[in-house]
């Protein structure tokens, strides 16, 4: 009931819509608010908009693959987005933007009281500038905040690469790196982790 009276809030979040940078269909969360795992992203994109559901698309089947191999699926996590709205841009079709500094501030009370009611173990920052705008961090490059865990909001974050950089490459030390993450998520949470998962993503002898 908490959650709904947030998403109506954050429809109708009055500073958002003076912004007039935002679009108009709201993307709010998807998942099991009782969850130990929170994943926020930066932003809808076109197919989060058309869906109204975060990570979709592409960008979305890559992350249902992660979840499969930590034995979790959507329905296991709360999966969530920093800013609820679409970034817009003039004559815009399917391209998106990142959210500027200003939407992003102005996001962040809503969010602020999404991980409140959600409670989770572990916050997990999807890609450089949703990590930027969970943790404040200013222009500290993603590589300089991975291999640690954060506080923001009483809460554990870990940062970590956004999938969709998993499919622009091949290189199975970057795979490894989102591995090692979500190992130490999964660790965080009090999840089980087999030998089998432990060595995904690592050379071969």
């Amino acid at each position: 009931d908490k959650l709904q009276c947030l998403r109506n809030l954050a429809q109708n979040w009055k500073p958002a819509r003076e912004l007039n940078s935002l679009r108009d269909t709201m993307v709010f969360a998807t998942g099991n608010p009782h969850t130990k795992l929170m994943l926020i992203g930066e932003a809808p994109g076109y197919y989060e908009e058309v869906q109204q559901e975060p990570f979709v698309g592409r960008a979305g089947e890559k992350l249902n693959q992660i979840l499969k191999a930590m034995g979790l699926s959507r329905s296991d996590i709360y999966l969530t987005h920093l800013v609820k709205y679409r970034p817009a841009l003039p004559r815009q079709l399917t391209n998106n933007r990142p959210p500027t500094d200003r939407e992003i501030e102005i996001s962040l009370p809503i969010l602020r009281e999404e991980i409140m009611l959600v409670r989770p173990k572990v916050v997990v920052a999807l890609g450089a500038i949703a990590a930027r705008g969970i943790l404040q961090s200013g222009e500290t490059p993603l590589s300089a905040l991975r291999g640690i865990f954060h506080t923001a909001f009483n809460t554990p974050v870990r940062v970590t690469y956004n999938p969709s950089y998993l499919l622009r490459t091949e290189d199975i030390s970057e795979k490894r790196k989102v591995w090692e993450d979500m190992l130490c998520v999964m660790e965080q949470a009090g999840l089980p982790i087999s030998e089998k998962q432990r060595s995904y993503f690592l050379p071969k002898k």
